[in-house]
C-alpha cells in the first residue's frame, strides 16, 4: 500500500500490484449452500467491552482464510478454470458465504 497525490492534490491510498489476483463468482454455490448462523459482532458492542482494560492484544488476520482447510470431499466445490488450468482450494477462498464467521 502507498500514498498518492491525485489531480486535485489530495493524498489517496493505492495498492500496489504484486502479481495476480484471483476473483471467482462464487454466486451459484453460495445460493446452494446452507448457511451458517454466526453473525459477526457489532464494531461498538466490541468497542463497549473492550473500554476500560488495561491490555489489548492485536491478531494480524493476514492471509487468515488461507489457514482453514476445506474437507477434501468439498474441495471440488470450488473449482475454477483459466488459462493456466483447472484448479480447486485446499484452503478457504474469500467469496465463499461462510468464510467470515468460520474465520
Amino acid at each position: 500500500m502507498t500514498v498518492i497525490k491525485n489531480d486535485k492534490n489530495e493524498l489517496v491510498p493505492t495498492r500496489l500490484v504484486t502479481g495476480w489476483r484471483v476473483c471467482i463468482d462464487y454466486g451459484k454455490l453460495n445460493e446452494a449452500t446452507r448457511k451458517d448462523h454466526f453473525p459477526l459482532p457489532f464494531m461498538d458492542q466490541m468497542l463497549e467491552r473492550l473500554a476500560g482494560n488495561e491490555y489489548y492484544c492485536f491478531l494480524d488476520g493476514f492471509s487468515g482464510y488461507f489457514q482453514i482447510s476445506i474437507d477434501p470431499k468439498d474441495q471440488e466445490k470450488t473449482t475454477f478454470t483459466c488459462p493456466y488450468g483447472t484448479f480447486a482450494y485446499k484452503r478457504m477462498s474469500f467469496g465463499l458465504c461462510n468464510a467470515p464467521g468460520t474465520f
